[in-house]
């Protein structure tokens, strides 16, 4: 039989009736240690466990007081005698300390209302009572050795608020089975000898472990479970996407969660008329009414003309008249592509090649549904490159993909600030089908010449994190993630 060097040494020890205490004092081994062991030898039929749990009662913070000066009803009855007017009691205690001490005096049947005045009926100290005398005497008792005569009164006085305090200990007590008498014998005659669990420098010098056997471990045997700490599943993926776009040379940027109109909209030449810059799919702000828009004095100008007639981009522009007011409303922004305007405008040739993503908050006013949510992250990436080219943008999100560990194919797609545009899809093996996760494209020269002041290829990418890690973790409902479900959470994978 296989067993543990502690499981041999609580055998040793084991006669009769032993609390697990006294098992650990004898065998020089810790409390826990001996509990394990109590565990695996009971799984084996080799000792029986008994558990006992006893309570000790003290006096709590109100106990201790009522202890001195008497319960509530005490105090009534010693002030009254046989019989008292309320209106006179009211004098010598408070409104709450006398409707207690009245409600116990009715439910113990001491004594009775009537016409305003207090009658008793049995004056004789109650079972609670004699309870605090005792706990006032010995500090504390056991529940076991209070007398059964005086039972009713502990429960009365558990009922009462901070008035004991109950402190529960559990004894595990331990005991030879049959069989394990056997095998205790077979120890003792040296039949059964500790085998090596772990090889130390020691057993290898001295060439002990050519003489003892070695445990064999038992990888199916159930352990209970550990809960270490670790990042939210979101987090982690966060992460693991900020490492992927860095080893691809990527340099991250950041934005402000506020944003202006203009760089979350007008800077991408979406019109103003456009349905998504509506309140129903967009959260402005009644404050701040305003910002300051950086670049704002350099760039309205332009960024007007190509709405309105296209500037020098070879468009016609959306032929309508812009209006500067809307481009100042304050939003939450509704993607992280108002990061990207702003970086696009600060850029000159010189900084060319440029390769850079963003992770952030973004904001839609969506109906909460099991694939939308209000709040999410989104994932944005470019590259400024004026060699750079469309199939760059394919071979980018491949490789990007691919190290998410999807497979991924691409078709057309139509965004007002990307011109060509595909929409990336990957493969989901459970579900046996394609779904879309993202948009990229290569931006428009209304949205780079009047923002980088001359034509440059912009490979651009973005697309929703929370969906993203929604289909990693096989979860079908993206709320999932923003519940405080401890069981999930402590049971999702580190990714």
């Amino acid at each position: 039989m296989e067993l543990h060097p502690n499981e041999i040494e609580i055998l040793r020890v084991l006669e009769g009736k032993l609390h697990a205490k006294e098992i650990a004092r004898k065998t020089n081994l810790e409390i826990g240690a001996v509990m394990r062991a109590l565990s695996w030898l009971s799984t084996k039929n080799l000792v029986e466990i008994e558990e006992k749990i006893e309570e000790d009662i003290s006096l709590g913070d109100e106990g201790k007081v009522y202890a001195e000066t008497g319960l509530p009803e005490r105090r009534i009855l010693n002030m009254i005698g046989d019989r008292g007017s309320i209106s006179e009691i009211k004098k010598k205690f408070g409104d709450e300390e006398l409707n207690i001490g009245i409600g116990w005096l009715i439910k113990k049947k001491i004594a009775r209302i009537r016409n305003g005045n207090i009658y008793v009926i049995n004056p004789e100290k109650t079972e609670d009572e004699r309870i605090l005398e005792i706990l006032r005497e010995r500090g504390k008792i056991s529940i076991d050795k209070i007398p059964r005569e005086l039972i009713p009164g502990l429960k009365l006085l558990k009922g009462r608020g901070d008035v004991l305090k109950i402190i529960r200990k559990r004894e595990i007590i331990a005991s030879l089975t049959e069989k394990g008498s056997r095998i205790k014998e077979e120890i003792c005659k040296k039949k059964i000898t500790e085998r090596i669990s772990q090889l130390t420098p020691e057993l290898i010098l001295s060439r002990k472990w050519k003489n003892r056997g070695f445990r064999e471990y038992d990888v199916k045997i159930f352990v209970k479970p550990e809960f270490p700490a670790k990042k939210h599943p979101l987090q982690q993926f966060i992460d693991r996407i900020r490492e992927i776009f860095i080893g691809m040379g990527f340099r991250e940027i950041k934005g402000t969660l506020i944003e202006s109109a203009f760089w979350n909209f007008d800077a991408l030449f979406v019109p103003q008329d456009h349905p998504a810059r509506d309140m129903h799919d967009t959260f402005y702000l009644k404050e701040p009414r305003e910002i300051e828009i950086e670049g704002f004095e350099r760039l309205k100008n332009l960024i007007k003309e190509v709405h309105e007639n296209g500037w020098t981009t070879g468009s016609i522009g959306w032929d309508y008249k812009w209006d500067e007011k809307e481009a100042r409303r304050v939003l939450l922004r509704t993607h992280t592509t108002a990061v990207t305007c702003r970086y696009l405008s600060k850029l000159k040739r010189s900084d060319l090649p440029v390769k850079v993503f963003c992770i952030g908050k973004t904001f839609r006013n969506e109906a909460v549904d099991y694939k939308h949510l209000p709040e999410f992250y989104q994932v944005e990436g470019i590259v400024v490159d004026e060699n750079a080219n469309f199939r760059n943008l394919l071979g980018i999100l491949n490789l990007f993909y691919r190290e998410m560990g999807f497979r991924v194919r691409f078709r057309p797609a139509y965004f007002p600030y990307t011109e060509m545009s595909v929409e990336p899809e990957v493969y989901l093996k459970e579900r046996g089908e394609w779904v879309e996760l993202g948009g990229a494209g290569i931006f428009r020269p209304e949205v780079v010449k009047p923002l980088l002041g001359f034509e440059c290829p912009v490979l651009a990418w973005g697309l929703g994190l929370d969906r993203l890690v929604a289909l990693k973790l096989g979860i079908n409902d993206i709320r999932t993630l923003y519940l405080c479900d401890l069981n999930w959470l402590r049971n999702s994978k580190v990714v």
